[in-house]
Formats: C-alpha cells, sequence, structure tokens
C-alpha cells in the first residue's frame, strides 16, 4: 500500500510531461517532392535569411528498396525541386538526424 501512492504520482507527472511534449503543429508548409526514387520532405524553417530544411523518407529502412545514392546530391536536388530557386552550396549543412539545411537564392 505505501508504494502505490508514490507509483501512481510517478504515473500521473509521466503523463502530463508526454502530454507537455507534444510537439505543436507546423505552420510552414510541407512539400514532398521524389528524387531519384527517393521521397523528400521540403519545410522552409527560416524568413531571413531564407532557410530550407530537407529530410528524406527512409521507407521504414526497407532493405529492398532502390539503391543506395548520395543524399546530399539528393536533398540539393530536392530542396530545387520544392522551391524552385538555387540552392547556396556553401551555406549547406547537416544534423545528427540526417536533415539538410541550406539557403536559397531566387534571382
Amino acid at each position: 500500500m505505501k508504494t502505490r501512492a508514490p507509483l501512481m504520482a510517478l504515473a500521473v507527472v509521466g503523463t502530463m510531461i508526454t502530454v507537455v511534449a507534444v510537439p505543436a503543429a507546423a505552420k510552414e508548409e510541407t512539400r514532398t517532392v521524389s528524387v531519384m526514387s527517393r521521397t523528400w520532405a521540403v519545410t522552409q524553417v527560416a524568413d531571413e535569411p531564407v532557410v530550407y530544411r530537407a529530410t528524406r523518407d527512409n521507407n521504414n529502412l526497407n532493405p529492398f528498396g532502390p539503391p543506395p545514392r548520395l543524399r546530399t546530391i539528393q536533398a540539393i536536388a530536392a530542396i530545387q525541386q520544392a522551391t524552385g530557386c538555387k540552392v547556396i552550396r556553401s551555406s549547406m549543412y547537416q544534423n545528427i538526424s540526417g536533415q539538410f539545411f541550406s539557403q536559397v537564392s531566387c534571382g
């Protein structure tokens, strides 16, 4: 009986944390494009300077998917297809999650 109360309180706190940790809905529009038989989601993440994020769908880690391709080249093509603008390659970087970020030049 003495251990039930702390466990119940811990469960309530855990539930409250998961409710607070739910991410807010993205206010930016995400465009889905196909590059070299891979699906990419491209989203604008900053206005000044204009920065886009490209995230590749991992196809549920399907080992029988299309052959491997260089992700950087795919990310550049995905951002250019989704935006119609040229990627500034010197501004491009990749985070530890495999998402690519880059500024674009529309002009």
